[in-house]
């Protein structure tokens, strides 16, 4: 029975809000637990909108967290297409886009992230698209059926996860695609210009064109629909749809207006510490929007994957009901593209290591790489190598030097390497 005595809610209708009412139950708590989503979709994953439900091998109920049915038997209340507006910290409650205001005890914002806008001429034309909620995917799985069987063209602005992702399921259904890239390689602020090169041979062989170099510009069109895009070094390409896969923005706004401290530096983000709070003692912050006081890598860290929202919503559930929290998490992301599949854990950002050491076969994309500083492990990657995401977040969290000749030997086991 719900003790209407004291209340959870939770503000963000996605994966890490999601969970985190999943583990308010689990661990026994028995007050009211409200879920706000602005969408009217129940909670899901994202991974799917760009992979298998993108490419049409998922069926869109499987991106859902729970079955609808769960939230009723577990006494968690749904306020779903109403975005929270405002937080009377004073009052502790929250306020909704109709005027209501729900009562909070504890407060966990779970807003998560939005696109990135392109800020060029043209992006009011039809055809113009990102990718993040699951409406956006519902309406680019059937352009992208619709432009390969016309064999259309698809021009997409961002070589990052989710532009190549994309490009992969866009390729499968036979639509044409540019790249357009600022940098020299795809996920080069990432991966680096070692391993960035070999997914720009992965997609050449599947028919993607790249134009690395250059931003766009502006989009052009006809009859209100997009005709082609230009490029700041004069290029045009033709384009009958475009998709902005530049990146995404924490979403701050309620937590700035309700004066929450924000982190600093280009990630952004709210600012929490290894335990989720916030700068207010009864409010947590979990997920894409959250950027965390890592206590193993030393530094304030914001990570919009997947992983992130699966662990963190649970570790802040744990820290609002009392318990010992330090959120400590290797990040860590996979993709699927083609016939290549990835996994990816650490942090090792442009300028942090001086050598990439890599150990299988590169050329048949079978093969684990590592970023090393000081012979320490900040990063690896297995592509198409499997059950070692494990050892490799071991030796990260160990820190202690590694031998790079052992670890570029595949005869030498990863557990034995770990100090």
């Amino acid at each position: 029975m719900v003790d209407a005595h004291r209340t959870f809610v939770i503000v963000g209708g996605g994966l890490a809000g999601a969970k985190a009412a999943e583990t308010l139950r689990a661990e026994g708590f028995t007050g009211r637990v409200i879920l706000i989503g602005d969408e009217r979709d129940h909670p899901y994953e994202r991974p799917p909108l760009s992979k298998g439900y993108l490419a049409g091998t998922d069926a869109r109920e499987s991106v859902f967290v729970h079955e609808p049915g769960w939230y009723a038997g577990a006494d968690v209340e749904l306020h779903l297409g109403q975005p929270a507006v405002a937080i009377d910290r004073d009052e502790r409650s929250v306020r909704l886009g109709d005027g209501t205001r729900v009562h909070y005890d504890t407060l966990l914002l779970a807003t998560g992230a939005e696109p990135r806008r392109l800020d060029v001429p043209g992006t009011g034309l039809a055809g113009v698209h990102h990718l993040r909620r699951l409406a956006h995917a519902d309406r680019l799985r059937g352009v992208l059926a619709a432009r390969g069987r016309e064999n259309g063209h698809l021009v997409i602005a961002g070589a990052g996860w989710i532009g190549l992702e994309v490009a992969a399921a866009a390729r499968a259904y036979g639509a044409e695609v540019t790249v357009i890239e600022p940098e020299p390689t795809p996920l080069h602020t990432v991966l680096g210009p070692e391993i960035g090169a070999l997914f720009a041979d992965l997609h050449r062989e599947h028919g993607v064109r790249f134009h690395f170099g250059a931003r766009l510009t502006s989009i052009a069109g006809h009859a209100g629909m997009v005709a082609s895009v230009h490029t700041d070094d004069g290029e045009e390409h033709l384009a009958h749809d475009v998709l902005a896969a530049i990146g995404a923005a924490p979403r701050t706004g309620l937590a700035e207006s309700a004066g929450l401290e924000l982190a600093d530096g280009p990630g952004g983000g709210i600012a929490v510490d290894a335990s989720l709070r916030t700068s207010d003692p009864r409010i947590f912050a979990a997920g894409d929007a959250a950027a965390v006081r890592h206590p193993l890598l030393g530094t304030r860290l914001r990570v919009e994957h997947w992983a992130n929202a699966l662990n963190s919503g649970p570790a802040a559930a744990r820290a609002m009901l009392g318990q010992e929290v330090g959120y400590d998490r290797v990040p860590y992301f996979f993709s699927d593209q083609y016939d290549v599949g990835l996994e990816y854990s650490g942090w090792a950002p442009p300028g942090s290591y001086d050598e990439v050491v890599c150990r299988g076969d590169v050329g048949k994309r079978e093969f684990v790489a590592f970023w090393l500083r000081g012979n320490r492990v900040l990063a690896g990657l297995n592509c198409n190598v499997w059950d070692v995401a494990g050892p490799i977040q071991d030796l990260i969290r160990s820190g202690g030097p590694v031998d790079p000749r052992a670890l570029a030997d595949p005869g030498v086991a990863l557990t034995d390497l770990v100090p």
